[in-house]
């Protein structure tokens, strides 16, 4: 079985494995660098994190003003239970996104394995 040809970032060689008729693995094709930047940046172009931000300025907000008074505690109290509705929906996007890319990799594996199953 051949591995890879890629140089790892510490200098050293890859070790990954690789199918027949490959020289490199997934992170080191580079007729795969396009796929792996696009990849990359989904994680950069995500809204979690701005969203995520704003929605913890306007928390703090809320509490400050529960605390000072200027905030009707019942009012306060059902904003806040909303605030965790966002904060379940943005966790659930970003497990959707995990999964998206693991199933991405996943298929990378399987092809692969594909490869290896008809060198055989």
């Amino acid at each position: 079985m051949a591995q890879c040809a890629g140089i790892r970032r510490d200098g050293g060689r890859c070790a990954v494995v690789v199918g027949p008729g490959q020289s490199h693995c997934y992170a080191h094709d580079p007729h795969r660098s396009h796929e792996r930047k696009r990849n990359a940046s989904r994680g950069g172009r995500s809204r979690g994190k701005g969203e995520l931000g704003e929605l913890k300025r306007r928390i703090r907000s809320l509490a400050a003003e529960v605390l000072n008074g200027t905030a009707e505690r019942g009012q306060a109290a059902v904003a806040n239970q909303l605030y965790n509705t966002l904060i379940r929906a943005l966790e659930q996007e970003r497990k959707q996104r995990e999964l998206e890319e693991l199933a991405g990799r996943l298929e990378a594996v399987e092809e692969v394995l594909k490869g290896r199953s008809k060198g055989a």
